[in-house]
């Protein structure tokens, strides 16, 4: 490390993670975070089964049951998948493009701590009255009638992280439009960068529309406003629509960075250049179009009558066109390959029939007629894990193998990584796939006991011990992780030995400055392009010269800690002495910090020239 970056404070100190604007330091906070909500909604999720392991259980209240259903719903969405997928967009994209940093490091920084501040509000809930408990898509019906305080932290915490989750996306947006490495164009971007494009624009559009519904959410509750409350005159109807003009989008902002992971393994493991990346660019663009355009096939059963149904329903239909030539493409990278079976190339296998069947019952839940019969039972349980256990967590798994050495300088076991995948990947099948038939035998969803007796029992039982598998898979990987870090081996800038983009002509980890100087994109897989030329390093587009960054900064924390602060004077205003107090208190760290950071002048740091000569990176050919 070079005396420039101890000077300031560049080493891994809780201090420097607080502080830090540097985009791979916000990866890893992301990542940690967002591997941390996981654990709980893994815990959540096996409360719930533990529940169903048998007819008449016990194990939980209705209540309690409730509560776990509604927070692993959430938690795993919002403060699970989507953070960690976020980490990797921040540890990858910016390497992957050639940028020094993202477009606003201060921003980056802001937002993760605004997730991460909301999505500690939302899990306090659990000690101060109860949890939400009306689903994790808090229909207004529900909500509104929900007698603790669980809802008010569902919404005050959603509005909180959902800020930063805008941030994000308009952030990423920004860098990858304005800061592109010389010769790096649009259709050279690698696959990850590109559908990280399209998911932040998908951020962009969706967020505001679940930011109005959580205000007029919190509105009803706290004010009294009655948008939601039918006996005076409002809608509940429009909460699901403000809901799924969100929702559905969401899931493409989930499954669509991890389409993207998958074509750099793929690509990378096949040692064969992605296959028909022009129409895999096109196929990623039209399925974020088509995202916005399927809302209301969450809705069919509501009334909306035959008319809208179909028209729904054939937008649902032709959304899996798309999806399909990205199928076939990942299908033809493989074939004709020299095809190594690391776990990341494996969790890709297992990735492709897994997601196939989430599909195909996509298509049979989104036939209006058949989806009345299919609607609220474990049928669509099934389908959505589906495609977000066997599309979005096989992805964030695989991405965890593939990107370690990136993030940290280590491989993690690969024997371990193995064991971790047929434990998962075996115990998601079991768990899932019965649960289709479950639901063709009526089991309801959300229901917290069944009856003895029903023809439910073996298929909860299976379901059960398909969970526990799961649960012993990811307690491998926490082993897997603890080990390689005390081992602490390190590696070179490509450990895998078949990298093809940027990212691996850097060291393990990169230096704060990511390149000494900003390389000159020469096609598609530059770097594979300059191995295969026998060079060692990436051909600069620039001389050796100063670098300018940003410094770090301690205010994000504080500004995220106030709106915090003033979600819980907001929730007991009315109840407790103190509340008013507490609101305004938070809001003058919030805004007094915002109002700091305006009048400080913070024009960051050079780093000279003789300091980049001298460092050891060897990431960039001088």
């Amino acid at each position: 490390m070079s005396s420039i970056a101890q000077k300031r404070g560049f080493g891994a100190t809780a201090w420097d993670f607080m502080t830090t604007v540097d985009h791979k330091k916000i990866a890893i906070l992301y990542l940690a975070a967002g591997g941390f909500f996981f654990l709980l909604g893994g815990i959540e999720a096996m409360i719930i089964r533990i529940q169903l392991f048998v007819p008449d259980s016990g194990f939980v209240s209705a209540g309690l049951f409730n509560e776990m259903l509604t927070m692993h719903g959430v938690t795993m969405i919002f403060l699970a998948a989507m953070p960690i997928l976020i980490g990797f967009m921040n540890l990858v994209m910016p390497l992957q493009i050639g940028a020094r940093d993202v477009a606003f490091p201060f921003l980056n920084s802001l937002g993760f701590w605004l997730f991460f501040f909301g999505g500690l509000l939302l899990n306090l809930s659990w000690f101060l009255g109860g949890a939400p408990d009306a689903g994790w898509t808090s229909y207004a019906s529900l909500s509104l009638n929900s007698q603790t305080h669980g809802i008010d932290f569902y919404a005050l915490g959603l509005q909180i992280s959902g800020f930063g989750t805008l941030m994000g996306g308009i952030n990423f947006l920004v860098t990858i439009i304005n800061m592109r490495a010389p010769g790096m164009t649009y259709m050279r971007m690698p696959m990850f960068s590109w559908t990280t494009f399209v998911a932040s624009a998908l951020i962009l559009f969706a967020f505001p529309p679940l930011t109005v519904g959580l205000f007029l959410l919190t509105f009803d509750r706290m004010f009294g406003a009655n948008f939601f409350n039918v006996a005076m005159g409002g809608n509940t109807i429009i909460w699901e629509h403000f809901f799924w003009i969100f929702g559905h989008p969401e899931v493409y902002i989930l499954i669509l960075p991890a389409f993207g992971l998958f074509s750099e393994i793929f690509s990378t493991f096949s040692r064969k250049r992605l296959f028909g990346y022009s129409s895999m660019v096109f196929a990623t663009v039209l399925i974020g179009f088509l995202g916005f355009m399927v809302w209301a096939h969450h809705m069919f059963t509501v009334g909306l009558g035959n008319i809208a149904n179909a028209i729904f329903a054939v937008a649902s239909f032709a959304i899996g066109v798309p999806t399909g030539i990205k199928i076939f493409n990942w299908l033809f990278t493989m074939w004709g390959g020299n095809i190594k079976f690391t776990t990341p190339m494996l969790y890709a296998a297992a990735f492709i029939p897994s997601f196939v069947m989430g599909g195909v019952t996509g298509i049979m839940v989104a036939t209006a007629p058949a989806d009345y019969q299919f609607h609220d039972t474990y049928f669509v349980v099934a389908h959505f894990h589906y495609v977000i256990v066997g599309g979005v967590v096989l992805a964030i798994l695989a991405a965890t193998h593939f990107y370690w050495p990136k993030a940290f300088g280590t491989m993690l076991n690969e024997t371990l990584g193995k064991i971790t995948f047929v434990l998962f990947v075996v115990g998601f099948h079991l768990t899932f796939f019965i649960q289709h038939f479950l639901g063709l035998m009526g089991m309801p969803r959300r229901i917290a006991t069944y009856l003895p007796g029903q023809g439910l029992d073996t298929g909860n039982l299976i379901s059960s011990v398909g969970a526990i598998l799961m649960a012993l898979g990811v307690i491998v990987l926490l082993i897997n992780i603890v080990m390689t870090s005390v081992k602490n081996v390190k590696v070179g800038n490509d450990p895998w030995g078949d990298g093809r983009t940027l990212e691996w002509a850097l060291p393990s980890p990169p230096p704060f400055y990511n390149f000494k100087q900003l390389p000159f994109v020469r096609g598609i897989d530059t770097y594979w392009i300059e191995k295969m030329e026998g060079r060692e390093g990436i051909t600069p587009a620039e001389p050796l010269g100063e670098i300018h960054m940003p410094n770090g900064s301690i205010l994000p924390v504080f500004i995220s800690f106030g709106f915090f602060v003033a979600a819980f004077g907001c929730i007991y205003r009315t109840e407790q002495p103190w509340g008013l107090a507490v609101l305004i208190i938070g809001l003058v760290i919030a805004f007094g910090s915002m109002l700091l950071r305006s009048l400080k002048d913070d024009h960051g740091f050079h780093i000279p020239k003789s300091e980049l000569m001298d460092d050891k990176d060897k990431g960039v050919r001088a």
